[in-house]
């Protein structure tokens, strides 16, 4: 096994980085390069990796869905009483990670989790289909439960309670993570990758190549 990994490698040759190719601003960039990854139609396109740190100082890492772009910053929705959600209220100091393997690229991204409005997360529960509202109400996501039978109990008895006018959960909402640094990778060839790296500063964005 540990020969197969050793000899498992790619050489990049799909794409390249330049200085002048780049926004100046690293969310709208960022959206250049999303909106080229979700035209190539792949399952999942908006699906991020979300680390969290924990009171005891102990890094966790989930994959979450992007759900929007918006004032500046990146949103996801989910269950404040879970333990991304009590990692964020104990440290807001997040870092998300997208990887997109068909176009050799990685954007890393790390900054700060506020909550949403309640106007803006009761807008987007809305919108969610019937079965995903009922199951922010059945999880309590993170805790342990006794087994598949207390969810299916769970389900039965908040379908009894509100049938499809389900309101939002008070523990449920969405987060804006708003970027300090972002860096965008691109895949080159012999691991000669570019790597440009914004910075925000108090007058706008840094821009900086680091080394592979």
């Amino acid at each position: 096994m540990n020969e197969e990994l050793q000899n498992a490698r790619e050489d990049y040759q799909r794409g390249s980085l330049s200085e002048n190719e780049l926004n100046g601003n690293p969310v709208q960039q960022f959206e250049l390069w999303f909106n080229q990854y979700k035209s190539s139609g792949v399952a999942d396109y908006n699906a991020m990796v979300l680390s969290t740190i924990n009171n005891s100082g102990k890094p966790a890492s989930r994959v979450v869905l992007l759900k929007g772009i918006d004032q500046g910053g990146f949103e996801f929705y989910t269950n404040y009483s879970s333990s991304k959600g009590q990692d964020i209220k104990n440290n807001p100091a997040v870092a998300l990670n997208f990887f997109w393997p068909s176009l050799e690229r990685q954007v890393r991204v790390e900054g700060r989790a506020f909550e949403m409005s309640a106007r803006e997360s009761d807008a987007y529960f809305k919108s969610r289909p019937l079965g995903s509202r009922l199951g922010a109400w059945v999880s309590p996501q993170s805790a342990i439960i006794p087994d598949r039978k207390y969810l299916e109990n769970r389900l039965e008895e908040i379908q009894r309670k509100y049938g499809e006018d389900i309101p939002r959960p008070d523990h449920w909402g969405g987060y804006r993570v708003i970027p300090e640094m972002m860096e965008f990778w691109q895949g080159r060839s012999n691991r000669l990758h570019d790597r440009i790296m914004y910075t925000r500063t108090k007058d706008g964005w840094k821009i900086d190549r680091l080394a592979p």
